[in-house]
């Protein structure tokens, strides 16, 4: 919802953005902005979560009587898709130059925000200053049952209350739920640090088993994608008949993400039941 709000806030019927092919927006939000907002949903090629300006550049529409206007730009870090990648803060100063010069808004789907920062040693605001919006998701690595935060100017957010209502986002009652919220944020960002030890340690030991293959390179926070020689579905089911639970993405991709209820032990736990479904 706090994407939808910000592409909502941010277009006009009869406009067009720009996500990038393996976005959440585009493969995971319902078509979400053309039924809410009304505008064509384009894309830009991504690879290990990584983009190129030019790539973005060269899709930037010029509205006319027939052509849909670029209003806005999305980008997702860390990037889920792409294994959990890191998109270098290093690369915002020229995206957000690029954005100036073509009167286009910046949205960053930020829901893994904080393990970004945390895998990279420094603060979120290394890539929130050189964005319109922001959204972060509390259910993600910190833990919370429910909840995400969309941040903005003070007009934006006006508007941004008013999208909410209008899409049945409106909660008296989200006190308790932003309890859960502080909580997360005075706790659980640094210890984000373990969740990617973690992770690492998984993909590195499946790496080594016959039937699976990963690539490491994108190993970077808390996730893994896995390519199996099997039918990633059957695996999928074989790893649950062990008590290891992961998601068959693809026809031939699993993902596991590590969190805080997954400590040393469960992950010892998870190569062995993997040992065994390549055996």
């Amino acid at each position: 919802m706090a994407n939808e709000i910000a592409i909502k806030v941010w277009t006009q019927p009869t406009d067009a953005i720009l996500v990038d092919a393996e976005s959440h927006i585009l493969h995971y939000e319902l078509a979400g902005p053309a039924v809410i907002s009304g505008v064509q949903v384009e894309t830009y090629p991504i690879a290990d979560g990584m983009f190129a300006l030019s790539d973005i550049e060269a899709r930037i529409r010029i509205a006319d009587d027939h052509t849909p206007g670029t209003r806005l730009v999305c980008i997702e870090n860390t990037h889920n898709r792409c294994g959990g990648t890191i998109l270098p803060p290093e690369l915002m100063p020229v995206l957000r130059a690029l954005a100036d010069q073509r009167n286009l808004k910046l949205h960053l789907d930020g829901a893994r925000l904080f393990n970004a920062a945390v895998a990279r040693g420094v603060s979120v605001q290394a890539w929130t200053p050189y964005v319109d919006s922001v959204m972060i998701a509390f259910s993600k690595g910190l833990c919370c049952p429910v909840g995400s935060a969309l941040a903005g100017s003070r007009d934006f957010i006006r508007e941004a209350h008013r999208v909410r209502k209008l899409l049945g986002g409106g909660m008296r009652q989200v006190g308790v739920l932003a309890a859960a919220c502080l909580v997360a944020l005075d706790t659980m960002i640094d210890r984000l640090a373990e969740d990617h030890a973690r992770a690492r340690r998984l993909a590195e030991a499946i790496a080594e088993m016959p039937g699976f293959s990963v690539n490491l390179h994108t190993v970077q926070t808390n996730m893994i994608y896995v390519r199996t020689e099997r039918l990633a579905l059957e695996v999928e089911r074989a790893l649950a008949e062990r008590g290891v639970l992961c998601i068959a993405l693809d026809p031939r991709r699993l993902r596991l993400v590590t969190h805080k209820d997954i400590d040393d032990t469960a992950v010892e736990y998870a190569i062995r039941a993997f040992q065994a479904v390549a055996e």
